[in-house]
């Protein structure tokens, strides 16, 4: 009866902020709901009989940068133009002007999130990654691969409330440095299963290696390269599925701010990990999509132009080395999952 609309929480933003005159979306969150083609563009007819819902409460589908209307005028004093849209993840790779296929960008919070643009065309994965619509800008749509890291910061935050070895989480850094290396020891961060590539959610997490030597240090610098490990499983990932290799890496979030794990981080992908001036990547990504469709930039070049490195983290560890790391790890995972 027109009584219902249903979308995500940019649709109930858009609506609120235009006084209910909008009930839209773009493509980035509308591949999020599983009911989206992100192959045709549109809300799959297939998909909504199949839940038996009716189009008629979805949002319109528009582009990530387009002028979609003004906010009400209960809203702000003079009416400001509701002008740009897309998913969380999407957004900050926007913001780190990953614009090409083959450039990709992770953002470390209490998960990790990886994103690779693998430009107009979907990549559909055969190594358990997401295939997603990474944005639309006028007729061109572009697309990315996914891969989640369930518990990145968060084990940190353990260190911290569950085992105490660390006041604030800014501390793990200088502990982890107080040790020469792992001492041996590999921390898999499984608190609550494993995210992409592997996807197991009865695996717990583990401390493995530990002898009489043992420290806090080894426990916090291998809690730091546990989540390091994870990052690589998933680049591995995408690399077997894109056939694209890396050439760096752009970081973000809190815990890119942690020299020690963005050293370890570019040691274990071989390529060059990348810190931007601005970390704060998917409200500068929403800016730069909302400036480009009223004007306030002339297009998208000029914006990647203000994107630029704070800090480049090249490799360091030898291939010997790195191989020994990963073939510990991959070690330890064997030891703690559940199939």
């Amino acid at each position: 009866r027109g009584e219902l609309a249903f979308g995500t929480v940019d649709s109930w933003l858009a609506w609120k902020l235009s006084a209910g005159h909008l009930h839209i979306t773009d493509a980035s969150n509308a591949a999020r709901t599983m009911l989206f083609d992100i192959h045709r563009g549109e809300w799959s007819a297939e998909l909504l009989t199949l839940f038996n819902i009716p189009e008629a409460v979805l949002p319109v589908v528009k582009t990530s940068s387009d002028v979609y209307g003004t906010t009400g005028a209960e809203i702000f004093p003079s009416s400001i133009a509701i002008s740009g849209m897309a998913g969380d993840q999407q957004a900050a790779l926007f913001g780190q002007m990953c614009l090409a296929p083959g450039t990709a960008k992770n953002t470390y919070g209490t998960g990790c999130f990886m994103l690779l643009n693998t430009g107009q065309t979907p990549v559909a994965s055969t190594q358990k990654l997401l295939t997603t619509t990474a944005w639309a800008i006028g007729p061109t749509t572009s697309f990315a691969l996914e891969g989640s890291v369930f518990v990145a910061g968060a084990i940190v935050q353990w260190l911290r409330d569950g085992l105490g070895i660390i006041r604030s989480s800014a501390d793990v850094e200088t502990l982890a440095q107080s040790a020469p290396d792992n001492g041996g020891v590999y921390v898999v961060p499984a608190l609550t299963g494993l995210g992409a590539p592997h996807w197991d959610p009865h695996a717990r997490g583990a401390i493995l290696g530990l002898t009489r030597g043992s420290n806090a240090a080894h426990i916090a610098r291998a809690s730091l390269e546990g989540i390091a490990h994870q990052v690589a499983d998933v680049l591995d990932a995408m690399e077997k599925d894109s056939a694209l290799k890396l050439r760096e890496m752009r970081v973000d979030g809190g815990a890119s701010q942690n020299n020690l794990l963005m050293q370890f981080q570019a040691d274990l992908l071989g390529v060059p990990v990348v810190r931007p001036r601005i970390t704060e990547t998917t409200a500068l990504g929403a800016a730069y999509l909302a400036g480009l469709s009223v004007g306030f930039w002339n297009g998208i070049d000029e914006i990647a132009a203000q994107w630029h490195a704070a800090q480049i983290f090249e490799p360091k560890m030898s291939d010997a080395r790195r191989l020994e790391h990963r073939s510990r790890w991959r070690d330890a995972l064997r030891r703690i999952r559940s199939t």
